[in-house]
């Protein structure tokens, strides 16, 4: 079966945790993808803005899936959108404000825009870092329009903060996403990719996807193939037999010898190969 779509998440996998940018080398891989007429998709947490910014040279060929799945764009265009409902946005926001206790910031993600609760802890030079759009609020019932993620940046690791959250919020699926954040959205990372498939006529079983975090495995569950990587924790490396140190290193594999999908499955037991 082809590949028709290949997913990647970003912060952990396709840009590793202390950088910035994408590789130039993942760039090229898109391009020569995109020339097979393979779709590429970011997947992340991150807003609109941001990901074409990230992807300014290839954006016109990728379908974006932003904020864990809450938003998916293509071509400028909304494709999908799934908000949470006001009265529960607003009490995650005022429950992950009052329960980090002065050591976490609360991010409200709109269609395109984030609504910062901020402290000076570190979330606004993030948010500026990365590009997003963002106004600053001091209340959630500032913000004017549908709500799909309500997030806490928590600068002393999200570790700390796990079972004071999660298990309060699993309504709103609430998961670990990177080192030092919490997000809740009613959408995730599998529905976005479900959504995507569903507009384009694409089968969830012709997907590759590459994931490293909590965050990523209802997207991971949903595709024909999951990629986990090494850096992953314990538990996400049992859970998926295939392994990568990088999406890089599969994606050069795949383009070199596109009849076979051999290194993806590597550690899979057995070590058989399948055909891409």
């Amino acid at each position: 079966m082809p590949i028709r779509m290949i997913c990647s998440d970003l912060d952990g996998t396709l840009i590793p945790y202390g950088q910035n940018d994408v590789s130039a080398e993942a760039i090229g891989q898109i391009r020569a993808l995109q020339a097979r007429g393979i779709l590429f998709c970011p997947a992340s947490g991150r807003q609109y803005t941001s990901l074409r910014r990230l992807f300014a040279h290839v954006a016109d060929r990728c379908v974006f899936l932003c904020e864990n799945g809450g938003v998916v764009y293509k071509d400028g265009r909304v494709l999908a959108k799934t908000p949470m409902p006001r009265p529960l946005a607003e009490a995650i926001a005022r429950d992950l404000w009052a329960g980090s206790e002065g050591r976490g910031e609360v991010m409200l993600s709109g269609e395109n825009t984030s609504y910062l609760m901020e402290r000076g802890l570190g979330m606004l030079h993030r948010i500026r870092e990365i590009g997003n759009r963002y106004v600053c609020i001091r209340d959630p019932a500032e913000v004017p329009e549908d709500i799909v993620k309500v997030s806490v940046y928590l600068p002393d690791g999200a570790h700390n903060y796990v079972e004071r959250f999660v298990p309060r919020w699993r309504q709103a699926n609430a998961a670990v996403a990177g080192p030092y954040w919490i997000d809740t959205t009613l959408a995730n990372k599998g529905l976005g990719v479900k959504n995507i498939c569903a507009a384009l006529g694409i089968r969830p079983a012709d997907v590759l996807a590459f994931g490293d975090n909590y965050n990523d495995v209802a997207m991971l569950d949903t595709v024909g193939r999951p990629c986990i990587m090494d850096s992953a924790a314990a538990e996400l490396r049992a859970r998926y037999p295939f392994h990568a140190a990088r999406p890089e290193d599969v994606l050069r594999e795949l383009l070199a010898a596109p009849g076979t999908c051999a290194k993806i499955h590597k550690n899979a037991p057995g070590g058989s190969p399948v055909s891409c």
